[in-house]
Order: structure tokens, then C-alpha cells, then sequence
């Protein structure tokens, strides 16, 4: 069985060998990065499954490279950094960080951010099912707002035809709600049906994905039509999905 690997992002090199002590004692395959264009590169070229990315890397901001790598990939990103600001936390999770860690961190913090972290992820390695016992027909295609969604081949096909850039992780969340449509569900139920992810009262885990998804299929993401807030609830699909 292959070693999990991590990618370890900080512009100080004490705090990366703290860090790679730490976790190689747990197992853990470790790769460094200083920057952002090390950092890039690094991804560019091998998997990985999970990263901590310092937000202060100099003239291009963790925040940037977060976004960078959100484009192409749902690998797990933890935010370590120094600001304790909420609004720094709030705006890493918002572009698609996974967790966020405050300098000074405890490495026993670490280790138990990194495993649960990797635990969701495995978790949402599973196939996206339904709540209800049926499972949908595996040569149907759903028809939604003038898109259509093969769900036996993990493809979106946008109003125009063109296939939709879809991470795994968005693919799953959207075969939730098409799956469940105009039924409001609660964040746990949603985390639930990705892969059985715990879930606490804190947890944008879902937030986090959904501003991903409405980016990808709302024709204006700021006013979402597809995929509504339910205040005090979740979400719902609100479109009408037809069995084609």
C-alpha cells in the first residue's frame, strides 16, 4: 500500500521540518514546497493527498495558490497560518480550504486536523447516493436548466453541450441534489449522503462546496436559482430534473 502524501507549504523552513518530523513520524510521505511557484509546480507534476499551505509566501498569497489549485483539483488544503483574524479563516474556507490551523499550533492539533481531514476526504472518495433505497436507472441522463447530467459517467454537459470541469467532490454533491430534488436538506444529511462525514455545528465543509458547485452551474452565482438556501436548514435543489 502506497504512503499517504503530503505536501507541506511555508516560506520558513524551521516551521517545515517541524512540521515534516512530525508527521513522518506518523507514516505520512512528505514533500516541501517555500512559494507559491514551487508550490504550483509541485502539484502540477505529482498527486497528492493532502496540503498545508501557509498563507504568507511572499508576493503571491497561500489565499492565491489555494484558489489556483481549486481550479484543477479537490485534493484536501489546510490553511496553517499566523493570522487569528476571523475573517482570514472565513475567507480561506470560502475558497475552498478544508480546515485552517493558527500559529502557534500544538503538533498533537496538527496530527488530529490532518487525520480527520484525510478521513473526509477518504469518505468522500465514495460514490454519491441517494437517500431514498433506489438507485437511479445507469443509462438515464437528468436534464436540469438546460444542462444534463450523466451520472454513470461522472459528466455534465453545460446549456451550450460543452462538458463541465467538475472535481470529484462537486460531481458528488450535485448527484446528491439532483437525486433529491425540491427536498430541503439539512448540512448533516448532506455530509451524510457524500460519505458519511462527521459533522459539527462549525462545519462550512458543505458551505464550501456548494459555493464551488453554484459557481459551475448557476447562470449567476451571487443570486443561485439551482441550488437555494434554506435558512435555518440547508439547502435545496430547486429546479425541476427530468429523466431523459
Amino acid at each position: 500500500m502506497s504512503q499517504t502524501r503530503v505536501l507541506i507549504v511555508d516560506d520558513d523552513p524551521k516551521i517545515r521540518n517541524v512540521l515534516r518530523m512530525c508527521l513522518e513520524t506518523e507514516g505520512y510521505e512528505i514533500a516541501e514546497a517555500g512559494d507559491a511557484a514551487e508550490t504550483l509546480s509541485l502539484v502540477a507534476k505529482l498527486p497528492f493527498d493532502l496540503i498545508t499551505l501557509d498563507i504568507n509566501l511572499g508576493t503571491i498569497s497561500g489565499f492565491d495558490v489555494a484558489r489556483e489549485i481549486r481550479q484543477s483539483s479537490d485534493v484536501p488544503i489546510i490553511m496553517v497560518t499566523g493570522k487569528g483574524d476571523i475573517i482570514d479563516r472565513v475567507v480561506g474556507l470560502e475558497i475552498g480550504a478544508d480546515d485552517y490551523i493558527v500559529k502557534p499550533f500544538h503538533l498533537r492539533e496538527v496530527l488530529a486536523r490532518v487525520q480527520t481531514v484525510l478521513r473526509r476526504a477518504k469518505a468522500n472518495a465514495k460514490p454519491a447516493i441517494s437517500e431514498s433505497t433506489s438507485a437511479p436507472d445507469k443509462v438515464s441522463r437528468l436534464v436540469f436548466d438546460g444542462m444534463t447530467a450523466h451520472l454513470e459517467h461522472f459528466e455534465l454537459l453545460n446549456r451550450q453541450g460543452v462538458p463541465c470541469e467538475l472535481t470529484s467532490g462537486d460531481f458528488k454533491l450535485l448527484s446528491v441534489f439532483l437525486n433529491n430534488p425540491k427536498r430541503p436538506l439539512t448540512r448533516e444529511t448532506l455530509l451524510d449522503l457524500i460519505g458519511g462525514i462527521e459533522w459539527t455545528p462549525l462545519d462550512r465543509t458543505i458551505d464550501n462546496q456548494v459555493a464551488r458547485l453554484r459557481k459551475k452551474i448557476e447562470r449567476d452565482p451571487s443570486h443561485p436559482k439551482l441550488i437555494k438556501t434554506v435558512r435555518g436548514i440547508g439547502y435545496v435543489f430547486a429546479a425541476d430534473v427530468e429523466t431523459i
